[in-house]
């Protein structure tokens, strides 16, 4: 009876989304270590003779220039197939804009196994790539789960639920950037560096996409058609159902784009530079201490749970994501005048709750649309923040990112002004 009980507790976890996303950012952490090291080891002994640079610097230069390629390629490809795939996933089928990715990601994960077992050019990457993009890459995978994640809470708890999302998302990252560097030591007399660390990699794609296939399970959902008695509830509508209008409120979304594009420019833009920032004087850390500067980002996510899940009680999904964003902009800003380690893990005590803010807005965002267009919108939206990851801005300093911050800070007051009150009810009308 026991062992019963557990097999169908254990049947009921395999069938949520969570073990989706732990399998697959497990297995993308493996994989980046991999195809980093990979990259480095075959950039070893390429010269540039026509610009004499050291051998150092062209090595340097080699992997610059690859990985700007795969970039680009990695983060443009997936756009247009990101978007159908979301269409398909609001027609009522939810799963494709998931397992249609995963399928990308292994394809990608097994190419580089063979490029490291069979010795293949590395310029193969790049046909991995595109075929991986033209899957839908991250563009149409996190939409997508973001979107199983929303249309299975309830309003009142989606902020709660996407959060826990991301925290899921960021405890795998570090249990797999933790056990990645020694994975890749490992090898046989036939066997080079790297390949048990993709060989794994490339089997946990393989299991989470089997997951997704055969166990993961669609709750029905309902439909919010002008004919139909389903509701469309308000952001804050915390004392039950809110009636809304039918359709998409297109001005709320573009300011929720707004904020979400700005937010991400300025914290992706910051911590590229951040990585660089406590490798030079006068903070020149060594290994261990970027080991432990790692683990206190991480530990970013947890904090940011927990700030959603207490603050939440009393304050509003809008004040949650100012508390966010104020967050982030004071220990950037004070990140600009660090000059020990002491300082350092100062101003990121100051950015403990800086994860709230996207999250909550993919949130807002969910609850702005109908359930029949929520997945394309989120889609969208994830293609609007590659835009924003993309170093437009190579110069990109703490101070500036602050600022841009604030500005991400205007969009989401003024959508909070355009929320109704929460006493206040609009009957659905009629065709």
């Amino acid at each position: 009876m026991v062992l019963l009980s557990l097999c169908q507790t254990s049947l009921t976890v395999l069938r949520q989304i969570e073990p989706v996303i732990v399998l697959e950012e497990l297995a993308n952490t493996l994989f980046n270590t991999a195809h980093r090291m990979v990259v480095k080891e075959r950039t070893a002994n390429l010269t540039y003779p026509d610009t004499h640079l050291s051998r150092e610097d062209s090595q340097q230069k080699a992997m610059s220039d690859f990985f700007m390629t795969f970039n680009l390629i990695i983060t443009l490809t997936p756009i247009l197939p990101a978007l159908l795939l979301a269409r398909f996933g609001d027609r009522g089928w939810r799963k494709v804009p998931i397992v249609v990715p995963l399928c990308g990601f292994l394809l990608l994960r097994f190419a580089l196994l063979l490029v490291v077992i069979f010795q293949l050019p590395l310029e193969l990457m790049f046909g991995a790539a595109v075929l991986c993009g033209l899957s839908g890459g991250f563009c149409a995978y996190w939409p997508g789960v973001v979107t199983l994640a929303s249309l299975g809470s309830t309003a009142a708890d989606r902020s709660k639920v996407i959060m826990r999302v991301e925290v899921l998302y960021g405890v795998a990252g570090l249990v797999g950037s933790l056990v990645s560097g020694h994975l890749f030591q490992l090898y046989s007399a036939s066997l080079g560096h790297g390949t048990l660390l993709l060989g794994l990699s490339t089997l946990l794609s393989l299991l989470c996409l089997v997951e997704s296939i055969f166990l993961r399970q669609v709750k029905p959902e309902c439909n919010t058609e002008p004919d139909e008695n389903c509701q469309l509830l308000y952001p804050d509508s915390s004392e039950g159902p809110v009636q809304a209008l039918v359709g998409i409120n297109k001005v709320n979304v573009a300011l929720l784009f707004v904020a979400a594009v700005l937010y991400i420019s300025a914290a992706l833009g910051s911590m590229d530079i951040l990585g660089v920032f406590v490798l030079k004087a006068p903070l020149s850390w060594t290994a261990t201490q970027v080991g432990y500067g790692n683990a206190a980002g991480c530990m970013i996510f947890l904090t940011s749970y927990l700030g959603v899940v207490v603050f939440r009680r009393c304050v509003s999904d809008v004040t949650l994501i100012l508390v966010g964003m104020i967050s982030f902009a004071s220990g950037i800003y004070f990140m600009s005048f660090v000059t020990t380690t002491y300082y350092f893990y100062l101003a990121r005590l100051l950015n403990m709750f800086a994860l709230i803010p996207l999250p909550t807005i993919r949130s807002l965002v969910s609850l702005q649309v109908p359930p029949s267009s929520c997945g394309t919108t989120l889609a969208f939206l994830q293609v609007a923040l590659e835009f924003g990851t993309l170093n437009w801005f190579p110069g990109f300093v703490f101070v500036l990112a602050s600022i841009v911050t604030v500005l991400g800070m205007i969009p989401i007051s003024i959508f909070g002004c355009r929320l109704p009150h929460r006493q206040q009810k609009e009957r659905i009308l009629g065709d």
